[in-house]
């Protein structure tokens, strides 16, 4: 007996299998991370090491390449890339995409762990990590001030801002890009130091051994006990000038003041964050990798709102970085495709069966199966993205196919006078292996595109996936709920409307046009043969002609302009140019035509390179991007 005779005579079980379906379906999808694409990222493991005061050279030839030896013999290695910078060396490993990057992360840190003995002792050691997509930010918040310098933005932002932001839900970290840290500089005199016999190593000495904290054990009685703290730690300018740093043969003791100027200013003055020609910094928002970007983002604007209300008069905090708008729009422009692809199925099915009732039953089949959908993807780990929704966008033609199948054929049936219960049983049973067969071709055909080898295998694979779930569970529900829905509709019989009518007299006409042309076309085979190769060979010269690209350029109107000073230029020759950059675009500013200007140089980029300068414009509606660009390349 097949299904949907139970169906049939068991209407609540149909009903019951729908609802479970759907009701399964919607509390997956509510669980599914939402991202704008499939994550395609290869397994790439990338190695950073800080070698500071150290120039490229160096770096390159005492940490790159003893590194790159090491790791050179690791398998299913496709590519190598190492960049040496002044104070940073990075290496980026891509493995093969069969390989799993915990076990490729563990082979790394393993040839790593073997070359720190060669490395220099003064590098730090060298940091091993798994490059995530997921972990780029989504959004940047701007904070800057009129009165305030980077230092006291920086410290603002670390002691007021980062732990709320870090609390809204779905955020893994917000970083701070543009910082200055405090910390206490020591300018050495060498005259003072050959003075009184003492190396910057004794100082050194001094300072490792001095400034730290240690335990000091307990007091202990018969009633009552205490810990000792010794508070040995040097917090001020004052401390640390007072700190002795050797000893003269009579017995002076030399202070750290008397051979050295103490101050309390930035860990690293090699660097410039300005945001619209103010001091400001930038914070970036890291989404947790199952987080939904879009609640992830509504999140940070409410608190977003909270934070301005306790921000002082001359402190700034505005989002002027918001993937989550095009994906937010991305996801929009799909759902309101399928919206309208759905009407447009409905109103076909309603001007070819001629009746509402019977429409009503594909409107139900066609979100039941799409829903069904989302716990399959839920199982394998997918998430609502663009090629997801475009997936149930070419669902919505696929899935209907099977509910039409059925119902036009119990539809047949009844117009020829069985009776409504019997045609719903006799007609599904007819073609019931037919939609059977016509699932598990469908199901061929989209399925093996979750299985191409590569990116695009790995782009294109919650797509077909998608599509396959959602072609099984219409077979389902239409061997199901059609037939029982058929056999309750349809217990009065069928009256067709005028427009049914008016659609089978205009198909008639196409049908005997075509009669016609297709007589023609038979008395002149070479013709035919010759026009369809000319298709063929045209369509071919077409396509080689087409240019092709990964994915279509988007404007995200968003500007980057890069200014490259020549090698050892100082970091107060690239903020010249900077300034300049920054007076050509001023105009637009007050014009209101760029709505964020940032200037970026030094150590935003994580090396210590002061000769690269970084210009981020965000556009508002008027694009000026070509005519800035050649006025600031002029």
């Amino acid at each position: 007996m097949m299904i949907s005779d139970v169906s049939v005579r068991r209407p609540v079980f149909a009903m019951v299998v729908s609802l479970l379906l759907t009701i399964i379906g919607l509390m997956a999808a509510s669980r599914l991370t939402v991202r704008e694409t499939p994550n395609v990222q290869p397994p790439i493991v990338s190695i950073s090491t800080m070698y500071r005061g150290a120039s490229a050279d160096v770096v390159e030839s005492k940490i790159t390449q003893v590194i790159e030896n090491q790791i050179a013999g690791l398998e299913g290695v496709e590519t190598l890339r190492s960049s040496s910078q002044q104070e940073r060396s990075r290496i980026n490993i891509e493995f093969s995409l069969d390989r799993d990057i915990e076990s490729a992360a563990n082979d790394v840190r393993d040839r790593v762990s073997r070359v720190l003995g060669n490395l220099p002792v003064e590098a730090d050691p060298p940091e091993v990590a798994k490059v995530d997509t997921t972990s780029d930010p989504i959004m940047w918040l701007t904070l800057s001030s009129t009165q305030r310098s980077q230092l006291e933005l920086t410290d603002y932002a670390r002691r007021y801002l980062v732990d709320r932001l870090s609390v809204v839900g779905g955020v893994a970290q917000v970083r701070v890009s543009g910082e200055r840290r405090y910390a206490m500089r020591v300018w050495l005199d060498r005259q003072a130091l050959a003075a009184r016999r003492l190396t910057v190593q004794d100082v050194e000495n001094a300072l490792r051994a001095e400034n730290v904290e240690l335990p000091a054990g307990r007091i202990e009685s018969l009633e009552r006990e205490f810990t000792l703290r010794t508070d040995t730690g040097m917090y001020t300018p004052s401390d640390f000038r007072q700190l002795v740093v050797g000893r003269g043969t009579d017995g002076y003791l030399v202070r750290l003041d008397e051979v050295a100027d103490v101050e309390l200013a930035a860990e690293d003055l090699r660097s410039i964050s300005r945001t619209n020609g103010q001091t400001g910094v930038s914070l970036g928002i890291v989404p947790q990798s199952t987080a939904n970007v879009l609640e992830v983002s509504d999140g940070v604007h409410a608190e977003l709102a909270l934070l301005s209300e306790t921000l002082p008069d001359d402190i700034s905090l505005e989002a002027h970085v918001d993937d989550t708008v095009f994906v937010r729009e991305s996801i929009n422009e799909v759902i309101h495709a399928l919206v309208v692809a759905l009407f447009l199925v409905l109103v076909v099915i309603y001007l070819f069966l001629g009746t509402v009732r019977a429409t009503i039953i594909p409107a139900l089949i066609i979100p039941v199966s799409i829903i069904a959908a989302s716990m399959v993807m839920a199982v394998a780990g997918f998430s609502i993205n663009v090629l997801t929704l475009l997936g149930a966008v070419l669902a919505i033609g696929l899935v209907v196919d099977d509910a039409i199948v059925v119902l036009e054929n119990i539809v047949r049936r009844i117009e020829l006078g069985e009776p409504a219960l019997l045609a719903a049983v006799d007609g599904t049973r007819e073609i019931g292996f037919a939609v059977i067969a016509t699932t598990l071709v469908l199901i061929a055909v989209f399925l093996p595109i979750s299985f191409i080898p590569g990116n695009v295998g790995r782009l294109f694979g919650e797509f077909g996936i998608t599509i396959a779930a959602a072609v099984a569970f219409s077979a389902l529900v239409s061997l199901t709920l059609v037939p029982m829905l058929c056999s309750k509709i349809f217990g009065q019989g069928i009256v067709r409307g005028r427009v049914a009518n008016v659609v089978d007299r205009l198909f008639r006409w196409l049908s005997r046009g075509y009669e016609a042309s297709l007589r023609k076309a038979q008395a002149a085979p070479a013709l035919v043969i010759g026009a369809g190769a000319l298709s063929l060979i045209l369509g071919g010269v077409l396509f080689r002609l087409l240019p092709s690209e990964y994915t279509p350029a988007e404007d995200r109107q968003r500007m980057f302009i890069m200014l490259t000073a020549p090698e050892g230029a100082s970091l107060q020759y690239i903020e010249r140019y900077l300034q300049q950059a920054e007076a050509i675009l001023a105009d637009d500013v007050k014009n209101g035509n760029i709505v964020r200007l940032m200037s970026r140089t030094g150590n935003w980029g994580g090396g210590g390179d002061v000769n690269v300068g970084r210009v981020v414009v965000t556009l508002s509606g008027f694009d000026r991007r070509t005519e800035s660009a050649q006025e600031i390349a002029a």
